[in-house]
């Protein structure tokens, strides 16, 4: 175990350390970067010093210098906690992602709660009931929810909420809570807001994870395992929770951690967007956007790093929930 843990550190280190420069190389593929934006609009405005002010950034963030000695000054610091300053709201990095990760943790654990709260028992009664009216419906709202985006299911609500029913559904908190200090209000206040975001994040995976466990389950309820279960006299809600869904639930305990811990910064970006959520998802598109490369290169490299943690987790707690998994 210990060799294996050794093994996964050591490819980890190495998969950051390529995700980071191959990120880096692409953000600065596209012609011009962030303060030749910035000198265009200093200059639209009439700005007779905008060439020295730019200049004065350049010098400021060391965009005067290589591309080789930016990134290993930015990687170098990274290691020291300091992932530099961003371009757009000239403010630490580590500021502006610590100010949204809160409220991205909790979406993301709301989202996830209500995906596998759903789709698990869903998906072992369309599994159990093969062919039936409701087995037929599932399918149908899984196949729905997988091909509906996110996003356009959110300009949806949108519409409704605002349009038709007058009610704001736009962000986490209601304008008399959304700068006051924590209090009970305010976490009442956020949950009664969050349940339409979380919703909304989970459609897509829902289906999913319906459709994966209906099929694992009856593919599992096939195997000598279960008819001898069955033999053995025990009752069928037993057979099948205790016995079979135990060995039909591993795929989801995989997407589990590759996509739950990942999900906790990428926050359903495009979602986030459309109900201007304060999380990092579109602190992360609109720094790609514009250019920012020490914002979207620190996101991208936690992105990276919350994956390999993901599937490390899912591979421990896989061979805790299955015995016959070895990692040796």
């Amino acid at each position: 175990m210990v060799n294996y843990l050794l093994r996964r550190l050591g490819y980890a280190i190495i998969m950051v350390v390529l995700v980071s420069f191959v990120s880096f190389v692409i953000i600065k593929l596209p012609p011009g970067d962030f303060l030749t934006q910035k000198l265009a609009q200093l200059q639209a405005r009439g700005d007779r010093s905008a060439e020295n002010q730019i200049a004065e950034y350049r010098a400021k963030y060391g965009l005067d210098r290589p591309f080789m000695v930016q990134y290993t000054t930015w990687a170098v610091n990274f290691l020291k906690g300091d992932f530099g300053e961003s371009f757009e709201y000239e403010r630490p990095v580590k500021d502006l992602l610590g100010q949204r990760l809160g409220m991205t943790v909790i979406l993301a654990l709301a989202t996830l709660i209500i995906t596998w709260v759903i789709a698990i028992p869903l998906g072992v009664y369309s599994a159990i009931k093969q062919y039936s009216l409701g087995d037929q419906v599932i399918t149908t709202i899984s196949f729905i929810g997988l091909g509906m985006p996110g996003f356009l299911l959110a300009l949806l609500i949108l519409y409704v909420a605002i349009i038709i029913l007058n009610q704001d559904v736009l962000g986490l908190f209601s304008k008399e809570y959304v700068d006051a200090p924590w209090s009970f209000g305010r976490v009442i206040d956020l949950l009664k807001h969050l349940w339409i975001p979380a919703l909304i994040s989970a459609v897509t995976g829902t289906g999913g994870l319906i459709r994966i466990m209906r099929g694992n389950l009856l593919e599992t309820l096939g195997q000598p395992f279960v008819e001898a279960a069955r033999a053995r006299g025990l009752k069928n809600s037993q057979v099948i929770w205790k016995h079979a869904v135990r060995i039909a639930i591993n795929p989801l305990i995989v997407i589990l951690g590759s996509e739950a811990l990942p999900g906790i910064i990428g926050g359903g970006a495009l979602v986030s967007i459309v109900l201007n959520l304060p999380t990092i998802g579109p602190l992360f598109v609109d720094s790609l956007r514009k250019l920012d490369m020490y914002m979207a290169g620190t996101c991208i490299v936690f992105f990276t790093i919350l994956l390999l943690v993901g599937n490390l987790l899912s591979d421990l707690l896989l061979a805790w929930a299955d015995p016959r998994i070895r990692l040796d």
